[in-house]
């Protein structure tokens, strides 16, 4: 699993500890959390290989859309994780999976689990 890279877009450390908790959890030790807070950062994090990614949609320096459009393109699956409606979403990426926060964290965890098409980590016994 240590090739699966996980990109978390959220400038709410509160949040982002949310998920990073929810992916690690289901995922477990092998899986790479890039948690940044802003569009640059995220964009960078983008250039190397995702297995997926959550983005918010508002974030530190302006919204996500470009980022989520570059993922699009290179066929890297993403959700938005946001507080903004579905109907924000530009037309070109309202097939994008969106989970409205409040979230669920079993939501955001059975995303990036069916994302990356592998198992949910083993529970201890």
């Amino acid at each position: 699993m240590a090739d699966i890279r996980v990109l978390i877009v959220e400038d709410d450390p509160f949040i982002a500890m949310d998920i990073e908790s929810a992916v690690a959890e289901q995922l477990g030790d092998g899986v790479e959390l890039i948690v940044v807070e802003s569009v640059a950062a995220a964009r960078k994090a983008a250039a190397d290989r995702l297995a997926c990614a959550l983005l918010d949609i508002d974030v530190i320096d302006g919204k996500t859309f470009e980022v989520a459009t570059e993922l699009q393109q290179t066929g890297t699956p993403f959700a938005f994780v946001s507080g903004s409606a579905p109907h924000e979403v530009p037309t070109p990426l309202r097939s994008a999976h969106f989970l409205r926060k409040p979230f669920s964290t079993r939501e955001v965890a059975a995303f990036v689990v069916a994302a990356i098409g592998g198992p949910l980590a083993k529970s201890p016994v």
